[in-house]
């Protein structure tokens, strides 16, 4: 007797099988996604009405400090081209495309076509991002110099086009093979473009030059006339691209989302930097070994944490931003520059504790190395340490008012507080709670999310009193 051959259904026939059996399991009902729906488009409308009302008198407000009308809208240029740049970095960190746990053991590993299973996801994806960048768009252009409708259309069709292109394009960077190096390049066109700007901004400001601001209806046509092409050939490319996302790319964006996921439900961001950490050594893949210079134990360790930021040069691209930030801060809105250059020192100083995170996360680690646990971690405290005062010494013509020997201390407040958070020990979650007339407040699982952030909540509290 021979066996009958086993068809393989198609992908049409899997997607109605699967619908009917969440139906069986589905108890919410139309009316609350409807209800829900509504309530999300109200609080969206409601506060993106006050961002574009509070961004469009910023940007016309005629008491604008020292920067004049041109230097504060070419700035909000430079964050939205750095911002898009993030974004990208962002779609290829999660995916874009990803599948549930179980799609991929039943479905992605089963002889289906990867294309028609994923062309629904593809579509969604570009949709979505249409939608979100059109309205984003929209938006900057109310904020600007919007005079009609025309000028919020083409600042829409400008976004949409945008968007479509950039979902479709990191498609095709989840399939492009192992080893290319062209998916980095958008990213790092759209920030260098972005620090570009700001540094020419900046400079022309210290110059004494005066900048024009640009116009809504030209520059967003141009954009939109150069966007609609290339959105059309990059979602051609990025459907064509389809079948070569494999299984490892997949299940590698949905670990990330399910540990972003995880970390926001447990209140425990360890959660999701553990994951980060992991991918980002992963992509260095291997590294050329030298040899440490001679001297003592203590010598050799500090070493090891310095060549850690050769090995990770992010963290030195992150801290070189912040400089360009602060500059920028204090070009474009000069009231707050004294509260951002305390916070921008404690960002640019936590950036470089790598080291030292890894270390306070480890028990085995630090019993491995031998040792007071005092000095394992203050010997890793110095990479840090030197980091933000170099840092506060490079902005501090643009910090705001100038405190002589209390700066001092406010370096030393910014290192405690990083040191704090950073040596931060596993989350808790069985403290204590107070019952308020709002409810139960975890304040023993608060205390815990806010270490470090309170000494830096302190320091801030007193530059401000202090000017």
């Amino acid at each position: 007797m021979t066996a009958s051959p086993v068809s393989v259904p198609t992908v049409r026939q899997l997607r109605v099988r699967l619908r009917q059996t969440r139906r069986g399991h589905h108890s919410r009902s139309l009316g609350d996604f409807l209800t829900d729906l509504y309530i999300l488009a109200w609080f969206v409308l409601m506060y993106g009405g006050v961002l574009v009302k509070v961004g469009r008198d910023y940007l016309h407000s005629p008491s604008g400090g020292r920067a004049d009308a041109g230097e504060r809208y070419w700035i909000c240029v430079a964050a939205v081209l750095a911002g898009a740049g993030l974004a990208w970095q962002g779609l290829r960190m999660v995916g874009p495309l990803l599948v549930t746990p179980a799609a991929q053991t039943w479905a992605v590993s089963a002889p289906i076509d990867r294309r028609a299973w994923l062309l629904p996801r593809f579509g969604v994806l570009t949709a979505a991002a249409a939608v979100g960048i059109a309205a984003l768009g929209a938006s900057a252009a109310a904020m600007g110099a919007a005079r009609d409708l025309a000028d919020l259309g083409w600042a829409a069709l400008a976004g949409a086009s945008c968007g479509v292109a950039g979902a479709a394009l990191s498609v095709v960077a989840q399939g492009a093979r192992q080893g290319r190096r062209w998916p980095r390049l958008p990213g790092v066109a759209l920030t260098g473009g972005g620090a570009t700007v700001a540094i020419v901004v900046v400079a022309a400001h210290f110059a004494g030059r005066h900048l024009g601001h640009p116009l809504v209806r030209p520059l967003t046509a141009a954009i939109a006339g150069a966007g609609l092409p290339l959105a059309v050939a990059a979602t051609t490319f990025g459907a064509r691209a389809l079948p070569r996302v494999d299984r490892a790319t997949l299940t590698t964006g949905a670990q990330f989302a399910t540990a972003a996921v995880t970390a926001a439900v447990w209140l425990d961001p360890s959660l999701l930097a553990g994951v980060l950490e992991s991918r980002r050594w992963r992509g260095i893949g291997r590294v050329r070994s030298r040899p440490f210079r001679p001297g003592g134990r203590w010598w050799a360790l500090l070493q090891a944490d310095v060549r850690r930021l050769y090995r990770h040069p992010s963290a030195i691209v992150t801290w070189s931003a912040l400089v360009l930030g602060q500059y920028a801060v204090a070009v474009a809105l000069p009231s707050v520059a004294g509260v951002t250059h305390v916070i921008g020192a404690y960002l640019a100083a936590d950036r470089l504790t790598g080291g030292l995170r890894t270390l306070s996360r480890s028990p085995g680690l630090r019993r491995a190395l031998g040792g007071s646990e005092t000095a394992l971690r203050l010997v890793h405290l110095v990479v840090p340490a030197v980091g933000a005062a170099l840092w506060w010494l490079i902005t501090v013509p643009v910090g705001g008012a100038h405190l002589g020997g209390v700066e001092i201390l406010l370096v030393a407040g910014v290192v405690g507080a990083v040191y704090r958070a950073a040596t931060r020990p596993p989350m808790v979650h069985g403290g204590a709670v107070v019952e308020t007339p709002f409810g139960l407040i975890p304040v023993d699982l608060l205390r815990q999310l806010t270490r470090g952030l309170d000494v830096l909540a302190v320091l801030v509290i007193a530059q401000t009193l202090l000017t």
